[in-house]
């Protein structure tokens, strides 16, 4: 069907035979489709996710923390298959009404306290372990101020321009021109803030690093929707030394690895409950 085929009707009725990669979970309501408790393990923080973009976020955090020193920041990862509907189990729906990995519980207060969407998580853990979170106005802000750019500007990356350039069964060229070049505007303002900063809000490693790496860093580094030659991803060069820069931190491999499903068995960790389990991910060992 081209562009300019398509008339909208006067009121929109779901068509459940939309196609797309996504169809089969995808729905106009919210709510529980079926009774399935969720799992809870031994750390007092219980992560329910998937190695998406804005899961692998709270994994990265977790994973520097760790590296950091906090040892009380263990946790379970427990994997929610998005493709397969995990997400509408009762027991997710129960702690994330959205129906949307990642979503965290924290078992160390008098009560268990769930939260959910990936900045406010982030902003959860980093308050609560005092890392990874300015404390001074001016840098908090900043830290804040860019977390908060990833959270309004991811969906115009994933939703918008990953979606129509790589899962939509029909490719539009409007809409992949459109979030095209509003992919590539975002991958500018990054460049230019990196110009002159070693990281995303300033001299210092933070939240909004973790935030904006598994979906911008991934973007440039071709590991997410196979479109870095299309966004000529070459010409952002200060996006690119920071993308590779944080790619080779341990804490970083460790978090990509954890509730991921694709890609290299030996880079997948589907659950994680010990920081002993990343030594079964070697390729010899899977050999």
């Amino acid at each position: 069907m081209s562009d300019d085929a398509y008339t909208p009707p006067a009121i929109w009725t779901w068509d459940k035979e939309s196609g797309g990669r996504f169809a089969s979970i995808n729905r106009p309501v919210a709510g529980a489709t079926h009774d399935k408790p969720l799992p809870v393990g031994r750390h007092p923080l219980q992560l329910y996710s998937m190695g998406t973009p804005n899961g692998v976020k709270v994994t990265i955090l977790l994973e520097e923390l760790l590296a950091a020193g906090h040892a009380d920041a263990e946790y379970d990862a427990w994997l929610i298959r998005i493709g397969e509907g995990d997400q509408f189990g009762s027991g997710f729906v129960e702690i994330n009404p959205n129906s949307k990995i990642p979503a965290l519980v924290d078992h160390r207060g008098d009560e268990p306290l769930a939260i959910f969407e990936s900045g406010a998580i982030l902003m959860h853990l980093a308050e609560s372990f005092g890392a990874f979170l300015p404390t001074g106005p001016a840098a908090r802000a900043r830290v804040l101020s860019w977390l908060f750019w990833q959270m309004g500007s991811a969906p115009f990356l994933g939703g918008g321009f990953g979606h129509f350039y790589a899962y939509a069964p029909v490719k539009i060229e409007y809409a992949i021109n459109r979030y095209a070049m509003e992919a590539k505007r975002q991958l500018d303002v990054l460049n230019r803030q990196l110009e002159h900063n070693a990281y995303v809000a300033g001299d210092e490693y933070s939240i909004a690093d973790m935030a904006i790496w598994p979906w911008y860093g991934q973007v440039v580094l071709g590991d997410l929707y196979g479109a870095a030659e299309f966004l000529q991803v070459q010409e952002y060069t200060h996006v690119l030394r920071w993308a590779r820069e944080l790619a080779a931190r341990p804490a970083v491999k460790r978090g990509r690895m954890v509730n991921r499903t694709v890609g290299d068995p030996a880079e997948q960790l589907p659950e994680r409950h010990d920081a002993s389990d990343f030594d079964l991910r070697t390729a010899d060992k899977l050999a």
